[in-house]
């Protein structure tokens, strides 16, 4: 397959399976206090750039399409994507690729729900909040889908060495 093709597929795949991710688990998708399943997925950066552009593009159609306010739409997905970024940068030290996901959604969604949300509660319960809900998503479900797909990495096409 045309690697421009397979980028593409893979990145539209991603983004497809992060909607559904969301959209399933919608109850727990949104609001003050959030466990987004679709999280586990940040850890693709470590197998795929392909994963940057179908994180940033599944955050924001699931945000579209759950019917987030624009702020959240416009900045949670671009935190998405830089975290994306962050964590594709940092792939050849395995134990890494979870930490972008965390630590930028927790400011950045914390920040969201305070002023773009009005939520009453503090900035830093918040974030605390966020930070959790990614940890269990990220770190603990997304560590699981890390090392049950290593050996089968070869789907996401020609990868390079990675230290581990």
């Amino acid at each position: 397959m045309n690697k421009n093709v397979r980028y593409v597929v893979s990145a539209g795949m991603i983004a497809s399976l992060y909607v559904v991710l969301v959209l399933v688990f919608s109850f727990s998708s949104f609001g003050p206090i959030q466990f987004r399943v679709a999280e586990a997925l940040t850890i693709l950066p470590f197998f795929t750039p392909a994963a940057i552009p179908g994180l940033f593009i599944g955050c924001l159609v699931a945000n579209i399409v759950g019917g987030a306010i624009i702020w959240d739409t416009i900045f949670g997905s671009l935190a998405t994507l830089l975290a994306a970024y962050l964590s594709y940068r940092l792939r050849h030290k395995e134990i890494w690729v979870p930490i972008p996901p965390i630590l930028v959604n927790s400011v950045i969604v914390g920040l969201i729900l305070k002023y773009a949300y009005g939520i009453p509660e503090g900035l830093l319960l918040l974030m605390g909040g966020v930070f959790l809900g990614q940890l269990v998503a990220v770190l603990g479900l997304g560590m699981i889908l890390l090392n049950a797909l290593k050996p089968v990495r070869s789907i996401f096409g020609k990868s390079e060495k990675k230290e581990v």
